[in-house]
């Protein structure tokens, strides 16, 4: 008998789902009347973000919004949003952020595949919303945010309800649920993946609430900390730092619209401490102007994450006093899930080799139980050797519950009891992993993951193409940007032009083409494209 086991049950004095919601009730419970959130004239202490939440699920409630219902946000970085990651998940319901920059087509295939009941929106993305609304097979809530720092000249009234009005609907005595179940789902989050439709990965509290502690740790996160949002809160539910500000009793400070004079402003009107960003915002942050830059009162920590930064950005970056790490991650790990993390011995080295180091994508979090790159044959581990190239392989409780409605490509992604990233990397012989290529194919621009298949499917529907092979081509804005090999249909010419201005037909900007080139395409012996080739060859493009 293990006596260990015995009359030593869970019950609730001894075992709580765990869930980020708790850390708002905790943060408006001790601190009601610290400022949590700013944006441009508006502020909001804990106590208030606390009762706008619980009124937003209150409102959904009395419309019928339940537990296993979809709840889509399509905004930009504003307190809607923020708030969407505890109201919506109060209900029971699922919160489903969209990619304000997705085209309507896809939009519309979200809002369909995920079987949203409500819609909340932002004016200013009025045309694309609209245009996917027309072809939505089914009744759906729309409810707009009438932001008044939006451009005035974009706005139009998409639904029948407003935000603010619909949310004081609701009562701020709303009695919200606890999930009954960590396993519960809290959100969907819809990738690109490798196929022309995108995959919805759907995360549970326990996930987000083990990101939220981990990040805490990984990056030495402080109490009272300014938090800048420049990363997208629809991307990876901002890297779950809506429900990891609040834990610490940080501020978070809203930015709208990317630009680069406004960070620096933002950055020395509230003392920002930390804030994250794909690469290209290092680049913007770098090449700014002088008229735009502030100089810094204090250090600035920075997390990038996407292609990896040329190492020359950590040595600027540095000079204007911000202090960079790099992480890895996916949406399906909810987020990021490595980290270079920095070792003294390095310090004795030029800056040149340190800033080489940086680059790599490091060792796991302390919230991810394996992070190694295998050989996904075998499903053996590579020699740490540096040179030995294999799949990065990551296991733990944050890896997503699954891809939403696709049992077969969840099954796929996770055999062997590890999830397959589709990343191809080198192990070092101190631990650190360092990516080589995609095997996925997914071109990552500015921090948006685009399918190069989805690229591809679309430029095969134009008569004059044969066959279409798309892949990353280095850019020093973007850090990469899609560029398009064709064979063209014998006797039926096109042009570059043409073709760009096709796939604007039905393709978000950021995924056309910015290179067209017209070749025969490399292929081994059974007709599979030769991407590495084709690779190689974009590298060479100006």
């Amino acid at each position: 008998m293990n006596h260990y086991e015995t009359n030593l049950d869970k019950n609730k004095a001894n075992y709580v789902p765990l869930t980020p919601l708790t850390f708002l009730k905790r943060a408006t419970e001790i601190y009601p009347n610290y400022e949590a959130i700013v944006y441009e004239d508006r502020s909001y202490t804990w106590a208030e973000v606390y009762k706008r939440s619980v009124k937003f699920a209150s409102a959904l409630s009395k419309i019928g919004i339940k537990k296993g219902d979809t709840v889509s946000f399509l905004a930009f970085n504003t307190p809607e949003i923020f708030e969407a990651h505890y109201s919506v998940p109060m209900t029971g319901a699922v919160l489903n952020t969209i990619n304000i920059r997705l085209d309507a087509n896809t939009i519309n295939y979200i809002l369909n595949h995920s079987e949203a009941k409500v819609l909340v929106v932002d004016r200013q993305l009025h045309v694309e919303v609209k245009k996917a609304l027309k072809k939505l097979d089914k009744e759906i809530i729309i409810i707009d945010i009438n932001d008044k720092y939006a451009d005035q000249s974009k706005l139009e009234k998409i639904g029948d309800l407003e935000y603010e009005s619909f949310l004081n609907t609701g009562d701020e005595n709303f009695d919200w649920k606890m999930p009954d179940d960590e396993w519960q789902a809290i959100s969907l989050s819809y990738t690109s993946g490798t196929t022309g439709n995108p995959k919805g990965v759907v995360y549970h509290h326990r996930g987000a609430y083990l990101m939220s502690t981990g990040s805490v740790v990984a990056w030495n996160m402080p109490n009272r900390l300014n938090f800048l949002t420049i990363v997208p809160m629809f991307h990876c539910n901002g890297w779950c730092y809506p429900w990891t500000i609040p834990m610490l009793n940080g501020r978070t400070v809203c930015l709208r619209n990317i630009d680069v004079k406004k960070i620096f402003e933002l950055i020395e009107s509230y003392n920002v401490t930390h804030l994250g960003g794909a690469p290209i915002i290092l680049n913007m942050i770098t090449g700014a102007p002088e008229s735009d830059r502030k100089k810094l009162k204090e250090k600035v920590y920075v997390l990038t994450a996407g292609a990896p930064p040329p190492s020359i950005i950590f040595k600027k970056m540095k000079a204007l006093g911000f202090e960079v790490m790099h992480v890895y991650g996916l949406t399906e790990t909810y987020g990021h899930v490595t980290q270079c993390a920095w070792n003294d011995e390095w310090n004795e080295f030029d800056e040149d080799k340190q800033n080489e180091i940086k680059a790599r994508q490091g060792v796991r979090y302390p919230n991810a139980e394996g992070v190694t790159v295998m050989d996904p044959e075998t499903m053996k581990e590579v020699p740490s050797d540096g040179k030995t190239i294999g799949e990065i392989m990551i296991r733990g409780n944050v890896v997503m519950k699954g891809y939403f409605k696709d049992k077969a490509a969840t099954d796929k992604a996770m055999s062997g009891g590890w999830f397959h990233t589709g990343d191809l990397a080198v192990m070092h012989p101190d631990g650190y992993v360092k990516i080589q290529d995609r095997s996925k194919d997914i071109i990552i621009s500015g921090g948006e993951n685009i399918s190069s298949i989805e690229i591809e499917n679309t430029l095969s529907k134009h008569p004059s193409v044969s066959i279409a092979a798309v892949v990353a081509k280095p850019h020093e804005k973007w850090g990469e940007v899609p560029c398009a090999f064709i064979e063209s249909v014998a006797d039926k010419p096109t042009t570059e032009k043409e073709l760009i201005e096709f796939c604007k037909e039905t393709l978000a900007n950021f995924k056309v083409p910015k290179n067209i080139v017209f070749c025969e395409l490399p292929k081994t012996s059974t007709g599979k494209i030769q991407k590495f080739e084709l690779r190689k060859k974009a590298k060479e493009i100006n």
